[in-house]
């Protein structure tokens, strides 16, 4: 991926081009009728350009995907401006609930979206996490689900990107181990979001706290830009062999797709059109498929990390690429990876 590219990432998750997409080639939806939980996407009011609930009920209809519920995932959006500083994640919380009662009108969409909420926390604050755990769940109407705090990290200040954490080893710190512990006696779950060279860290924060319903975010968000650039075959290894000793932790299961940023298999940027499905499965397949082979659909499930990846990728076409890849599946497996693991470890039912 070039620097420019890599710029682009960080200012914004629009497509440069906007008839980029509508050059699409035309495909239609695979299987159709498989009910699908999207268990990763956002709603946000960032970098000036909104993408609310109507902007993903359109992306639902015109996709022709069966997508009948999905989780709302934090982005930092919409916190609180006054208040203690420690309960200005619940403005987002509060926002996300506000969204899904947009949806359960019906009057934009029939799935239930953010019928699970995953909202922010630093869980290093020690006593007062508490109270922040306990003021999402008042604010989430019977919605949230847990915590996703982020621990990207790299050497290289372009990988890390101004959002990343200035320091490695997050997860091991003694106070976010304190904070997770609260969090689990809870009952809630830990998004974690890393990149792949952090796996010996998720894996160790597995171990340390087996009782911890841990959900790795983006297949591992596997680097193939800045540093890692022209290096796809150390990547892919280095990768696979964090994943393989992640796997023996049976309190970790992993949303797959969510990687059109980190890879940089495909220049949206320059490229005159998007990627078909055939061809998306193709650049992911190394990273979708033996995630699915090491945990089991049992512990797999699949994310759009809408609007994200809008920045070069349709709907429909993440989708599609999904169902090519598990083509091979059993129907349990499919019902496992497409809505049942989600609705396990995420407790929609």
């Amino acid at each position: 991926m070039t620097s420019a590219t890599t710029d682009y990432i960080w200012g914004s998750v629009r497509c440069p081009d906007p008839s980029y997409l509508a050059r699409a080639e035309p495909e239609p939806a695979l299987d159709p009728d498989l009910p699908i939980i999207d268990t990763h996407f956002h709603v946000w009011h960032l970098f000036d350009d909104p993408y609310f609930l109507p902007d993903y009920a359109r992306e639902i209809a015109e996709s022709g995907h069966n997508v009948v519920g999905s989780v709302f995932i934090e982005c930092s959006t919409m916190y609180r401006k006054s208040g203690p500083p420690h309960l200005k994640w619940i403005g987002e919380t509060e926002f996300a609930v506000g969204q899904a009662a947009m949806a359960e009108s019906g009057k934009y969409t029939s799935a239930r979206v953010a019928q699970g909420i995953v909202g922010g926390a630093d869980l290093r604050l020690g006593a007062r996490v508490q109270d922040t755990l306990e003021a999402h769940v008042e604010a989430a109407n019977g919605r949230f689900r847990g915590i996703r705090q982020r621990a990207k990290w790299d050497a290289d200040p372009l990988v890390r990107g101004p959002w990343g954490e200035p320091k490695p080893h997050l997860y091991l710190d003694q106070a976010f181990s304190e904070g997770l512990k609260r969090l689990t006696a809870m009952g809630l779950s830990f998004d974690a979001s890393i990149y792949h060279p952090q796996l010996a860290d998720v894996t160790a924060m597995a171990r340390a706290h087996p009782d911890a319903n841990i959900i790795l975010n983006h297949t591992a968000s596997p680097v193939g830009h800045g540093a890692y650039a022209g290096n796809d075959a150390e990547t892919q290894r280095s990768w696979y062999a964090g994943m393989k000793e992640l796997a023996t932790c049976p309190n970790v299961s992993v949303k797959i797709g969510g990687i059109l940023m980190s890879i940089a298999n495909f220049d949206f940027t320059v490229a005159k059109r998007p990627p078909t499905s055939r061809e998306l499965v193709e650049l992911w397949r190394p990273y979708i498929e033996p995630c699915i082979e090491l945990f089991g659909a049992e512990r797999c499930m699949v994310s759009s990390n809408f609007p994200v990846e809008k920045a070069g990728l349709p709907f429909r076409t993440v989708w599609n690429m999904f169902k090519m890849i598990s083509a091979g599946c059993s129907d349990h497996e499919k019902q496992l990876l497409f809505s049942a693991t989600a609705k396990r470890v995420y407790r929609l039912d």
